[in-house]
C-alpha cells in the first residue's frame, strides 16, 4: 500500500532495531493520525522489529464507557491493518492482555520521584479540566515508560504532546541502569523524514484533533465522501484568493500540506498548478484527492470489521509475540530488584 521509506530513513536490515508505538482506543482515527503517524508506521515495518499496541489500560485514566473501550480496541486493530500494517511483519497486541505492563510500571514507579510526575504538563492540563482526579492520571507517564521499556525499544515515534513523557522514560531507564546495573536501552524519539503535520480545518493554528470543539475541523477516516468534501470546502482560509504557502496563509498552507501528503506531489508544484484559480477550485481538488486516498482504506476497514474472527487471530498472534518478549524483560527486572524466583 505504501512505498518504502527513502534509504536514509531505514536502518540496515541486519540491524533490526526495535520500534514501539501505541495508541489509545478512545475514538475514531482522523486524517491527522493517518498522514502524521499511521501511514509512516506502515513504512517502518520493513526496517524495524515493530510492536504496535492498543493501550486500553491508558484509556481508563479518564472518564470512559467500558463497552466503548472494548469496541474501540477491536476497531483500532482494524484501522492498523487497513492503513497498511502487515501482521506477518509486525506484532499488534492489546496492552491489558500482556503480563508485564502494570508489573514493570510498579517497579519503575518505586524509583520515580513524585515531583517529576506532578510537573508533567499533560497531567496539569488534564487535571485542571477534571473535578475528580484519579491516581492513574498521575501515574500515566510511568505506565507509558513501562510500555516502552518492556520491549527494550530503540525508537519511539512520538508527537509533541508525548515528548515530555518520553524524557521521563529515558530518565527512568538511566536511573534503573545505574541502580541495578545495565538493563534497559535508553529509547530515542523517532521522527521520520516523511510525514505531515495536519492542522484543524476550522483553526489552522491548532493540530487536527478528535477533541476539536468544532466537528467541522476534523476529517475522520470514516467520514463519507460527501462529508469530507463539505468539511474541506468550508475550511478556514483567509480573505485573499492566492494559493500560496506563506506564513500569513495558515489555512492554505494546511490544505497544501494535506494535498501534498495524499498525492505525493511537492507543494511548489501544487502552488504553480493552482496559480490564479482561486480557492474554490483548489479546495475542490483537495477534497477529490483526500476522498480518493481514503477510499481504499475505508473499503479495507469495512471488510476487516466484517471478519471479527480474523481480527481476533491477529490479536492472538501479536499478543503471543509481545508476551514472549515481555516475560524475558520482566524476569530480568524481577531478578535485579531482588524478587524471589517462583519455585518450579
Amino acid at each position: 500500500m505504501a512505498a518504502a521509506l527513502p534509504p536514509s530513513d531505514v536502518p540496515a536490515a541486519s540491524a533490526r532495531p526495535v520500534l514501539l508505538t501505541c495508541a489509545q482506543p478512545t475514538g475514531a482515527l482522523h486524517l491527522g493520525n493517518y498522514l502524521g503517524a499511521v501511514l509512516n508506521w506502515s513504512r517502518m515495518q520493513e526496517g524495524f522489529e515493530c510492536y504496535f499496541g492498543v493501550v486500553d489500560m491508558h484509556a481508563i485514566t479518564a472518564a470512559y464507557e467500558p463497552a466503548k473501550v472494548r469496541a474501540a480496541s477491536l476497531e483500532l486493530v482494524a484501522w492498523y491493518l487497513a492503513c497498511g500494517l502487515d501482521p506477518a511483519k509486525v506484532s499488534i497486541f492489546i496492552q491489558s492482555h500482556i503480563v508485564g505492563h502494570a508489573e514493570l510500571a510498579w517497579v519503575l514507579g518505586c524509583i520515580c520521584p513524585l515531583g517529576q510526575l506532578e510537573r508533567m504538563t499533560q497531567f496539569k492540563d488534564k487535571s485542571a479540566k477534571q473535578e475528580s482526579i484519579g491516581g492513574g492520571l498521575l501515574f500515566y507517564p510511568v505506565l507509558m515508560a513501562a510500555d516502552i521499556l518492556l520491549y527494550n525499544a530503540d525508537a519511539v515515534p512520538v508527537g509533541e504532546d508525548q515528548k515530555q513523557h518520553l524524557e521521563l522514560t529515558r530518565d527512568l531507564a538511566e536511573k534503573f541502569n545505574r541502580v541495578y546495573s545495565p538493563t534497559f536501552k535508553v529509547p530515542a524519539p523517532y521522527i521520520p523524514k516523511t510525514g505531515a503535520r495536519i492542522a484543524s480545518l476550522s483553526n489552522p493554528e491548532k493540530k487536527m484533533s478528535k477533541s476539536d470543539e468544532d466537528p467541522a475541523g476534523t476529517l475522520y477516516l470514516l467520514d463519507p465522501p460527501a462529508v469530507l468534501k463539505k468539511k474541506i470546502m468550508s475550511a478556514v482560509t483567509d480573505s485573499g484568493s492566492e494559493v500560496a504557502a506563506r506564513d500569513d496563509k495558515p489555512g492554505i498552507v494546511n490544505l497544501l500540506n494535506i494535498f501534498s501528503a495524499v498525492t505525493g506531489r511537492a507543494v511548489p508544484a501544487l502552488e504553480a498548478e493552482f496559480a490564479g484559480q482561486g480557492y474554490g477550485a483548489f479546495k475542490a481538488a483537495v477534497a477529490d484527492a483526500v476522498i480518493a486516498a481514503l477510499e481504499p482504506v475505508q473499503k479495507k476497514y469495512a471488510e476487516l470489521m466484517g471478519n471479527k474472527d480474523y481480527l481476533l487471530q491477529v490479536i492472538r498472534t501479536g499478543d503471543d509475540a509481545a508476551q514472549k518478549t515481555a516475560y524475558k524483560m520482566l524476569s530480568k527486572v524481577y531478578r535485579k530488584v531482588g524478587f524471589l524466583e517462583r519455585p518450579r
